[in-house]
């Protein structure tokens, strides 16, 4: 039975989630200790990674194994889209400064961001700004 090619180019689909999220591969390589030529070689695919590689560096780069395949949308993934449909584009690149910046943190500093988070959420909008009214005299 002949093997099936792979519908996938698994380098190009690291490539662009490294991409997407400002890394480096020498992030990726500080953070799974793969080095950085193997990463070149699999970008270009000239190499495969094997499936613990593979998901050594959706580790690195804070996203699940599947999202590395297209059609394995998971219950988890259609629950993300509906919540980032109901934000704006401001609050979508606000989260994903956070999630940029919080790869790096300590798990003690996650939980202060994020419970800095929770408190900014639950705080009440500043009052609207009272508009300055000009009354004419009516006097003669």
């Amino acid at each position: 039975m002949p093997k099936e090619k792979p519908r996938v180019n698994i380098g190009e689909v690291i490539k662009s989630y490294r991409s997407q999220r400002g890394l480096s591969q020498g992030d990726i390589e500080r953070r799974t200790g793969l080095l950085r030529c193997y990463l070149s070689r699999v970008e270009n695919g000239h190499t495969v990674p094997s499936l613990e590689t593979l998901a050594k560096i959706a580790e690195a780069m804070d996203i699940s194994l599947a999202d590395f395949f297209p059609g394995t949308e998971t219950p988890r993934d259609r629950e993300t889209q509906k919540m980032l449909g109901e934000l704006s584009q401001d609050e979508i690149r606000f989260l994903a400064e956070i999630k940029k910046f919080s790869g790096t943190l300590s798990e003690g500093d996650k939980r202060l961001v994020l419970a800095m988070i929770r408190k900014m959420a639950t705080m009440l909008p500043p009052p609207a700004t009272k508009k300055l009214v000009i009354r004419r005299s009516t006097a003669v």
